[in-house]
């Protein structure tokens, strides 16, 4: 990288996303309804905004709901002020945002600033997080359908600039600061090697901007200040949390589901016939729950036209393993569908034995019956 004069961000942000699953599913028009029966809350449809609907589009667009002002003590002494929001995934996931408008900074101070809020909130911010967490709980609470708390989390930040102090092109931004370094979080500079991965995944669609993403950390600079961008990196991230909650559910249902299996083969035979029936629709109701909801998951976003976004969000699913993810809850589904379908067939098989046992018994009966009354 050449040594230039760095540029100051004259407008931008540091946003700090973390990311829940609270429930089965959330009635997203409930959450309006109940937002509009409160006081000073409000609730609002988020849409993409730079493209058209037919191009990228929510399959059903989340619910973002204003959390108010927020203030987060540094490690410095210095204290940081930003603004809390909440965003609602009708599959169950909320995203808590909290944005700090940066202005008329230095890059280096920029880059520092950035790494200083995120160690902030994932260091001591657990209580401000849980805070955040329960006044969008306070509002959307009743439109949780069948509300827990996995303990499953994602974090995410995102470095947002919208106007340097001078003009340049993406090209000349590369070779005048080091976006590796801030997408890394570190202060000591990086080996080449390391840059070079971390600046795998560089996206420009203007000669004025850009956009870098890694594992944790996504730099986006955009002139018009939307945040498409981001929207699609965050809609990545959820999709990350649901697949990676239902593979753990499904690695602790399996081991009970093949307990149970045994379990049903003792006993008396038709007792066991039962059990065969009951588990067997009991794994047909679970399958089909986590297969709808994960289509759900999987269709979040809907994409056809939007190369430039439709690129970003291909990198996003690459670099946060959602199709790994994804075909790891299937292979376990498929488990799941052959455990039913071994079952179902043991027990159709159980009822067809009964069936011929029942008319050698009934043919017996007649040929005794029979034998009786020639007797007789």
């Amino acid at each position: 990288m050449e040594s230039k004069e760095f540029p100051a961000v004259e407008t931008g942000a540091v946003v700090v996303l973390r990311l829940y699953d609270v429930a089965n599913a959330i009635d997203l028009s409930e959450v309006e309804r109940l937002a509009s029966a409160q006081d000073g809350t409000s609730a609002t449809r988020v849409h993409l905004a730079r493209v058209e609907p037919k191009a990228i589009a929510y399959s059903v667009p989340p619910v973002g709901l204003s959390l108010g002002l927020v203030r987060v003590p540094l490690a410095d002494g210095r204290e940081v002020a930003g603004n809390a929001t909440a965003r609602l995934y009708e599959f169950g996931a909320i995203t808590i945002a909290i944005r700090f408008p940066v202005q008329n900074t230095e890059w280096p101070d920029f880059v520092a600033l950035s790494r200083a809020v995120n160690a902030a909130l994932q260091g001591n911010g657990q209580g401000l997080w849980a805070e955040l967490m329960e006044r969008a709980r306070r509002v959307a609470g009743p439109a949780l359908e069948r509300p827990a708390i996995s303990g499953i989390e994602e974090d995410y930040l995102v470095t947002t600039v919208q106007r340097f102090d001078r003009r340049m092109t993406g090209e000349e931004l590369l070779n005048t600061v080091d976006i590796a370094l801030l997408l890394a979080g570190e202060s000591k500079p990086l080996s080449e090697q390391a840059r070079r991965e971390y600046l795998r995944h560089v996206f420009t669609y203007n000669r004025d901007d850009l956009v870098a993403l890694s594992w944790d950390h996504a730099f986006v600079w955009d002139p018009a200040g939307e945040s498409d961008v981001a929207d699609v990196l965050e809609v990545a991230n959820a999709q990350l949390l649901e697949l990676r909650y239902y593979d753990e559910l499904l690695d602790a249902e399996l081991p009970r589901i093949y307990d149970q299996v045994e379990a049903s083969r003792g006993g008396l035979a038709s007792l066991s016939r039962r059990r065969f029936s009951r588990l067997a629709r009991t794994i047909y109701s679970r399958v089909a729950e986590v297969t709808e909801i994960v289509e759900r998951v999987d269709n979040a976003l809907i994409v056809t036209e939007d190369v430039y976004l439709a690129r970003i969000y291909g990198a996003a699913l690459e670099l946060f393993r959602v199709r790994t993810w994804a075909n790891g809850v299937e292979r376990k589904l498929e488990l799941m569908r052959d455990t039913y379908r071994a079952l179902y067939d043991e027990a159709a098989t159980a009822r067809a034995e009964i069936l011929e046992a029942a008319i050698v018994v009934l043919i017996v009966l007649e040929i005794v019956l029979a034998f009786l009354g020639w007797l007789g």
